[in-house]
């Protein structure tokens, strides 16, 4: 299943749900893209393993931590998880845009 294109992402935080736009474009086993959000616009890059994608990136607000991103696509929806460095877990959802 192609991940590639433009994605609506909302990852519901402790501190409430958070959107962010993403790009993807996949490339094999890798992919790369652009996040867009609240916190800014960020590059990303990570893998790909059949539908699932798994990415980190690091924040710094609302302090400085590794968000671990796993995500599996299935048609024009995605699902999946982000590991808040020790604030446990966020579940995600995303539509193609």
């Amino acid at each position: 299943m192609s991940a590639d294109g433009n994605w609506k992402i909302t990852i519901n935080t402790p501190m409430g749900a958070q959107t962010v736009d993403a790009s993807i474009t996949t490339n094999g086993d890798t992919f790369t893209g652009t996040t867009k959000g609240q916190m800014g616009e960020q590059s990303v890059e990570g893998k790909v393993n059949g539908d699932t994608l798994t990415w980190s990136t690091n924040i710094t607000s609302p302090m400085p931590m590794t968000l671990e991103f796993t995500a599996t696509v299935a048609g024009d929806n995605m699902t999946g998880n982000v590991k808040l460095g020790a604030f446990g877990n966020a579940s995600l959802t995303g539509v193609r845009a």
